[in-house]
């Protein structure tokens, strides 16, 4: 049996776990991206997993609900407080198709979720490193780990296929 690898991380506390398992679940994320996108909204999409079960699920649907705080984190994010019964998300992790905004990693911290993973850095509004950092910011009680770049590529020419549909529109 091969070794298990890992991913590079942020400079913060990590989560190391088998690049395959980030894979499997990052999948899952971006199947949800598409369904944003089917929606005429930006494809980005959340599932969070508990010990190897996706306890939420959850696609942009600002556009579609006329919501500013329906996002794919929000939502799975909900959906797993429900699940589990409880606004603390211990042992969650979440995988995002896009660097959280400054709402989303409020929120993860808020429900002080343990560790985050995301495909592509958003180096407009991401609030986990890219244009401020509330994810592991010191003030703040709780920090969320943190392992970015799973399946970037997938992400980003996702974001760009539904952004091209639109300027050709």
């Amino acid at each position: 049996m091969p070794p298990k690898r890992s991913l590079i991380v942020c400079e913060r506390p990590v989560i190391i776990a088998p690049v395959d398992e980030h894979i499997t679940w990052m999948r899952e994320a971006l199947a949800e991206a598409a369904k944003a996108a089917e929606l005429g909204d930006i494809p980005v999409g959340a599932v969070a997993v508990q010990d190897d079960v996706i306890v939420g699920r959850g696609h942009n649907r600002k556009e579609y609900d006329r919501d500013p705080t329906a996002h794919a984190e929000m939502i799975a994010l909900r959906q797993a407080a429900r699940m589990l019964g409880g606004w603390r998300l211990i042992g969650v992790t979440l995988y995002c198709t896009l660097e959280p905004c400054a709402m989303c990693a409020g929120a993860m911290v808020q429900a002080r979720l343990p560790s985050l993973v995301w495909a592509a850095d958003d180096t407009k509004a991401g609030a986990g490193g890219s244009v401020l950092d509330l994810l592991s910011h010191e003030r703040l009680n709780h920090r969320v780990r943190v392992t970015r770049g799973v399946l970037a590529e997938e992400a980003q020419a996702q974001l760009a296929a539904f952004f091209n549909n639109l300027r050709n529109k």
